[in-house]
């Protein structure tokens, strides 16, 4: 069966390969986190919001190189705080959303099965962070890792009208 031009041409775009190479990223750093979530809260007892904390914190560090890297290769160099910083807070937003969600979680299963509460506090982590996954990949290719020189659409855009307003009045 032949695949339809129309979705080979969808597929084979630069946003839909840079899309999917993300949500691989995002699995691996998913993965990383809610394999820590799971381990510290119910194999070592360990809250279930301070072992969100530390199951964030250790998913961050691979999901913030392998987008940086991988998806949008910006290669050699040390990154940058206006990379490192917006991208935490990114993280630390989810992080917020996640430990609210996981915590309530946590609280509606604790006298359940392990197995039900290590679930229920998986599927609650994973549902915030499903909620921003978007919205972080926007903000990572718009604003985070945009080619070098260029220039976020809204500062074009103000550039062309103060330009076309000054040489209309003076």
């Amino acid at each position: 069966m032949r695949t339809p031009i129309v979705l080979t041409k969808v597929l084979n775009a630069p946003r839909a390969k840079k899309l999917v190479k993300y949500a691989s990223v995002s699995a691996i750093s998913t993965a990383t986190s809610l394999t820590v979530l799971a381990a510290l809260t119910v194999g070592l007892a360990v809250p279930a919001v301070a072992a969100n904390v530390v199951a964030v914190g250790l998913g961050t560090v691979p999901s913030f190189e392998l987008n940086r890297r991988w998806v949008w290769a910006r290669q050699g160099g040390k990154p940058t705080l206006a990379q490192v910083v917006p991208f935490c807070l990114l993280s630390l937003s989810g992080l917020l959303v996640s430990s609210l969600a996981v915590h309530f979680a946590a609280e509606l299963t604790a006298t359940g099965a392990t197995a039900v509460r290590a679930a229920a506090v998986d599927g609650a982590n994973l549902s915030a962070y499903g909620a921003l996954w978007l919205l972080q990949f926007f903000l990572c290719e718009r604003v985070l890792f945009r080619p070098p020189g260029t220039q976020l659409a809204f500062w074009r855009r103000r550039q062309s009208v103060q330009h076309h307003l000054a040489t209309r009045n003076g």
